[in-house]
């Protein structure tokens, strides 16, 4: 059994993930991650929170995009759209590769954990990446302007809509895998660490899946989350547009504040520190430390940093 869970979305969680993955033994590592965003495209099954995760771990992602391979190439798509195809979700021929073989073996019969475990050990990942649910949960996005599916929101109209609200078609009745349900049931874990992904589309439909939730809220090993808002700025996605959009002020004490029923600690960034006076008595304890993560070494430095504070929280 792993020795840390993490629960992570995209490009944020993965790089906290990465950090995890450089510092502790081989295996020691399970990463939980959000399907919500995944969706079916040109005849596919398009997994983007998988992937980051699976390409940062293996180190082959786009460092410069923090989404795709690098050095990708783009011949398959130029041809879809030159053929009058949809091109507004961008596929690269690397990845359009490992979307191929996960449609083969899906359709094989294969679980989505399992088809994730043996397309992660042909990228040379040896952490555990396990798919939040084998069944489908599907994020809509509430908005001023109707209903959005994720990607739609995200990717085709920009995070441009006003947000009203969430919800996650499928969750009710979706259970974690077999194998989610032993990571997050294991009292020797050293710890749980909720990574720095947005909160409402990342984490949100995770905890939407009363297995998952229920197993939080029952553990006795301690939990901490890493704010993905800094300086009243979320590093990378829309997680601050949506703060100010449903009314709350923006910032890492909000974060701490939607975990609240969860976590035992937070851990904001140094520039934040002043928020740690307008703790509340009812509020997880805050820590402060940096958490901008521009370099492999602030990877492993802030995954140090976590676990020193689990152990200190035991």
């Amino acid at each position: 059994m792993p020795s840390i869970v993490a629960l992570c979305g995209g490009v944020g969680g993965a790089k906290l993930a990465y950090g995890f993955a450089r510092v502790l033994p081989s295996h020691d590592l399970a990463v939980i991650v959000n399907t919500g965003d995944d969706f079916e495209h040109l005849g596919l099954r398009i997994c983007p929170d998988l992937d980051t995760v699976m390409y940062t771990l293996s180190g082959v992602d786009n460092r410069d995009t923090g989404w795709g391979r690098a050095a990708e190439t783009w011949a398959v798509m130029d041809e879809v759209g030159r053929l009058g195809g949809e091109t507004w979700f961008k596929l690269g021929d690397k990845d359009l590769a490992l979307h191929l073989l996960r449609r083969q073996l899906l359709d094989g019969g294969e679980r989505l954990t399992i088809v994730t475990r043996q397309l992660a050990a042909r990228l040379g990942v040896q952490s555990d990446i396990l798919p939040m649910s084998d069944e489908p949960v599907r994020t809509i996005v509430e908005t001023a302007e109707g209903d959005l599916a994720f990607q739609d929101y995200f990717v085709r109209c920009h995070c441009e809509p006003q947000v009203t609200g969430f919800r996650f078609e499928g969750a009710v009745q979706a259970t974690p895998s077999p194998e989610v349900q032993a990571a997050l049931s294991d009292p020797e874990v050293r710890g749980i660490v909720i990574c720095p992904s947005n909160p409402y589309v990342s984490i949100g439909p995770m905890l939407a899946i009363a297995g998952i939730r229920e197993r939080l809220e029952r553990t006795s090993v301690p939990i901490i989350a890493v704010s993905p808002i800094v300086a009243g700025r979320a590093i990378k996605g829309p997680a601050a547009k949506m703060m100010a959009e449903l009314g709350g002020p923006v910032s890492g004490l909000l974060v701490a504040r939607l975990y609240r029923e969860l976590i035992d600690g937070m851990v904001l960034d140094e520039q934040d520190h002043a928020l740690v006076g307008q703790r509340r008595d009812d509020d997880p304890r805050l820590f402060v430390a940096p958490t901008v993560m521009r370099t492999s070494e602030d990877r492993v430095a802030l995954a140090r940093e976590c676990l020193r504070l689990l152990d200190e929280l035991r």
